[in-house]
């Protein structure tokens, strides 16, 4: 796999000739709906399948499979767009196989309304599906959000194993401390909302449960180990899976990355994974800054894995852009969220050139909207191949779990190339 950085003067044509690949392969495997509109700066996936399959008069999903002794599911994770339809076009190519790594779980986080056909597309790439449709409250009870039977149905079909996201938050990423601490120092109101999760789990069809915590710190620990003690002993006779997300909260201070100094092994023993991700939602209310991390998310690795099995830790990859104003206004400023294909939309419009941070290893770029005829500068920061690479070989360099993915609301081809262009998607189903 190569990953090619658009320059100056540069189409989807001359880029596929100087890689000797097809046109028609390079837009679908990096989702370009007007490849003719590149962006100076902008990363382009190029891939070379181990083995490929020529549709022949007669072929079908299930005897193609059959030939190659994979599954129709490996078939569908290596060509998204066959879930777009229900028929092969005769002579058309489609992937079989990449000379890929090792095998990853991987962990989707969704809502329940998502598009069904982004779901359908998705989830021949999981191994997880974390539903955020339940807030926990104060007095121990759970609020659902929405109707989640068909998108549980769906994801057993697709042999995805669907999780019980709880979180005290909202679903627009409001927090709520009192609740979380309530409920941390309440042992009644644990067992509440032990009895009405399992309830749930049971009554839905989930087969475990995903429980954020936001406000894990040196100082609160022990709290969160009482109570991860009561869920495993709880829900571990009745066979539900048990993974904990950790909403991340890495600071620099006079320079240096800190992490908190969590007792991360201990959280491992009572569970079956350990999700390592930074929640960003619809707003952002700053400073400016990378969507994500690669030095921090290193520094944060070291210190897990040097406690942990590194079969018990997943990482986050956060799909999302953000879009601020500048100046920065701390306690006014805020920024909008963007989907990966809305940002390199928005610089095409706008005429830019997108820039890369190597620190942090993820793109940005800077444009200027006219309000009265008085130019506001804004500044754009989002993920992209690079970014994504940099996670993947965190993966390999610390032999991690898998992934998760916040969130898959909207589908990024490129996202989803890359990951299988380099791991084999383990499936427990």
């Amino acid at each position: 796999m190569d990953i090619h950085v658009v320059q100056e003067g540069e189409s989807i044509y001359t880029i596929a000739e100087k890689y000797g690949v097809d046109v028609t392969r390079i837009a679908i495997d990096n989702g370009l709906d007007y490849p003719a509109n590149l962006v100076i700066g902008q990363t382009i996936v190029i891939t070379y399948p181990k083995q490929s399959h020529i549709v022949q008069q007669g072929d079908t999903l299930l005897s193609i499979a059959n030939t190659y002794s994979i599954t129709p599911m490996e078939i569908l994770r290596n060509n998204s767009f066959l879930s777009e339809r229900d028929h092969l076009y005769i002579g058309e190519t489609l992937v079989i196989s990449y000379n890929t790594i090792k095998g990853i779980t991987t962990n989707g986080y969704t809502y329940p309304f998502i598009r069904r056909d982004t779901l359908i597309k998705t989830l021949p790439n999981l191994t997880y599906l974390s539903i955020f449709n339940y807030t926990a409250t104060e007095n121990g009870e759970i609020v659902e959000y929405q109707d989640d039977t068909e998108i549980i149905t769906l994801t057993n079909d697709f042999g995805v194993i669907p999780l019980m996201m709880l979180t005290t938050l909202t679903p627009s990423g409001v927090t709520n401390t009192e609740t979380a601490y309530r409920i941390l120092l309440n042992e009644e109101l644990q067992e509440k909302t032990i009895n009405n999760s399992i309830e749930i789990m049971k009554s839905k069809g989930y087969q475990g449960i995903n429980i954020v915590f936001n406000y894990l710190n040196e100082d609160n620990e022990f709290l969160y180990q009482n109570f991860v003690q009561k869920i495993y002993n709880r829900i571990q006779p009745e066979g539900f899976l048990f993974f904990i997300t950790v909403n991340i909260n890495i600071q620099i201070v006079e320079g240096v990355i800190k992490v908190e100094q969590i007792d991360y092994a201990r959280l491992s023993q009572n569970v079956n994974g350990l999700i390592f991700v930074k929640f960003k939602f619809g707003f952002d209310y700053g400073p400016p800054d990378p969507v994500t991390n690669i030095t921090n998310l290193r520094v944060l690795m070291n210190y897990v894995s040097a406690s942990v099995s590194s079969d018990k830790l997943i990482i986050g990859i956060q799909s999302i852009g953000y879009d601020w104003q500048l100046p920065y206004i701390p306690n006014r400023s805020s920024a909008v969220s963007l989907s990966l294909d809305a940002v390199l939309h928005l610089a095409y419009q706008v005429g830019t050139s997108i820039q890369f941070h190597n620190v942090s290893q993820t793109p940005y770029f800077y444009y200027n909207q006219f309000s009265f005829d008085y130019p506001f500068q804004h500044i754009v920061w989002f993920i992209d191949a690079r970014t994504i690479y940099a996670v993947e070989n965190l993966i390999l360099e610390y032999n991690l779990n898998g992934n998760g993915i916040w969130n898959i609301m909207i589908y990024n081809a490129q996202l989803w190339t890359m990951i299988n262009a380099i791991f084999d998607i383990i499936k427990l189903k």
